[in-house]
């Protein structure tokens, strides 16, 4: 086993020599610490663990009622590991997961790794052959009201609109993350509810894989994430995980082999479906959804314009975090595709001060940021590979700013209504049908009006 101290040469790791990746075991002690336990091959082996807040020791009977749910997030965060070599093969060797499961890590370890392959120059998606045991399939997801809900949150603006949400419904409700970066701190704090924090460590052995040439890049985070809240949830009494996935996630940016590329696939409706088939296989009591899937991202930002609460704490720039983690609280960077795409969709329902008190720049007055705007449309390449959303919702809040006296006199907007415009159909840029609400979403009636009341038109 590699030393995770030892700087190994990039030349020292062969993706190609792997032939498969082992789920080798988990555990779950007393005090909520998680171990999960892989391998590629018999060369290499790895060791995540999470901290699951818990509020008090766990006996023996508590920890196997929630066996199911540890046993999926130990497939489901396997596929950080399993993308170091990206295997044919793969192996159980705690049990098979079940059929909904098995269906659920099959597009997690494929679609679910598009951009990377993608971004990899792969020939096409991994596709690993995932056994699944003889059990039967689960039933039907958990049907009765739900009573205590979770709120997972990332410190955007999605997050904050979910909050209200559930808010609204006067169902009991706390808050969780998987970590405590600023603009989380901020968000929670804004919310003032009180929060289950959950820590994740990643073996710091992948890492210096990935400087002895590990395949490395994006991975289907979100639902790593929804399995550590569906964990925590079930060890806490509650019987709801109400994630702030948005329709416009389920649109994906490019291809690959004929096959679509999304770089947020495991925030789209599908995986929703699949995760929630495989939770009803192993905790019927326990359910998950996203309370925002009815709505577009242009509807959330026109909710989140009026929850000024949130206002200077949130913040969805992925980049300024890599370039400085400390800046993170208040910082966006401005010219990066979340930054551009979040501004946009905001400015139809703010005023220029405003939007500049929080990005501190006026990036639809900036000549030079006329580029990467109208990528957002796919006008000059693909959809940028971001949690960006729909071509028709980045339309539509062109067409909004050009016909807003408050903004449509700014260089940027100007160019985009007079050059990016014209290249679709009027009904492109409609934003009459962006702003309603679909029914393709699995949101109970407990909690829909709050969404149409918040969302709707």
């Amino acid at each position: 086993m590699t030393s995770s101290s030892q700087r190994l040469p990039r030349v020292l790791f062969d993706p190609s020599t792997i032939d498969g990746f082992r789920f080798v075991g988990r555990d779950l002690a007393e005090d909520g610490s998680v171990r999960l336990r892989y391998a590629l091959d018999d060369a290499y082996e790895f060791e995540e663990r999470f901290s699951i807040p818990v509020a008090a020791a766990l006996s023996a009977g508590e920890r196997k009622r929630v066996e199911g749910l540890l046993a999926l997030l130990h497939w489901v965060a396997g596929v950080s590991y399993y993308k170091a070599a990206a295997p044919p093969n793969v192996a159980c060797e705690t049990g098979n997961p079940r059929p909904a499961t098995s269906e659920l890590l099959a597009a997690l370890y494929s679609e679910g790794l598009g951009e990377f392959a993608f971004v990899n120059g792969l020939p096409g998606f991994p596709r690993p052959d995932f056994p699944r045991s003889s059990a039967p399939a689960g039933g039907a997801p958990v049907a009765e009201a739900p009573r205590r809900v979770l709120v997972p949150v990332g410190g955007g603006k999605d997050s904050a609109v979910a909050i209200e949400i559930v808010r609204a419904s006067g169902l009991e409700m706390e808050l969780f993350s998987v970590g405590n970066a600023p603009a989380i701190e901020g968000t929670v704090h804004a919310a003032g509810l009180r929060r289950l924090l959950a820590k994740r460590s990643i073996d710091p052995r992948l890492i210096e894989l990935n400087r002895a040439g590990a395949l490395n890049g994006h991975v289907p985070i979100t639902a790593i994430v929804s399995c550590a809240a569906l964990l925590t949830a079930a060890l806490n009494g509650f019987d709801t995980v109400a994630l702030a996935n948005e329709r416009s996630a389920s649109a994906g940016n490019t291809t690959l082999d004929g096959v679509e590329v999304n770089h947020q696939f495991s925030k789209s409706a599908r995986v929703e479906r699949l995760l929630s088939a495989a939770v009803a296989e192993v905790a019927p009591d326990v359910r998950i959804f996203s309370v925002l899937r009815p709505a577009s991202e242009l509807s959330i930002a026109r909710a989140f314009a009026r929850l000024d609460q949130y206002h200077p704490v949130f913040t969805s720039c992925n980049r300024i975090f890599k370039l400085d983690p400390a800046l993170r609280l208040t910082s966006w960077c401005c010219d990066c595709d979340k930054c551009r795409f979040v501004f946009l969709i905001l400015a139809p329902f703010m005023e220029p001060d405003a939007l500049w008190r929080i990005f501190g720049r006026a990036m639809l007055d900036d000549e030079r940021q006329y580029a990467g705007f109208a990528l957002l449309t796919a006008t000059g390449g693909h959809k940028p590979f971001e949690c960006v959303g729909e071509t028709v919702e980045v339309l539509a809040a062109i067409r909004l700013l050009a016909d807003d006296p408050r903004w449509r006199d700014q260089r940027v907007v100007r160019r985009l209504a007079s050059e990016v415009l014209p290249r679709f159909p009027s009904e492109a840029t409609d934003p009459e049908p962006v702003f309603a609400l679909s029914g393709d979403h699995q949101v109970p009636p407990e909690l829909f009006a709050q969404v149409d009341a918040l969302l709707g038109p």
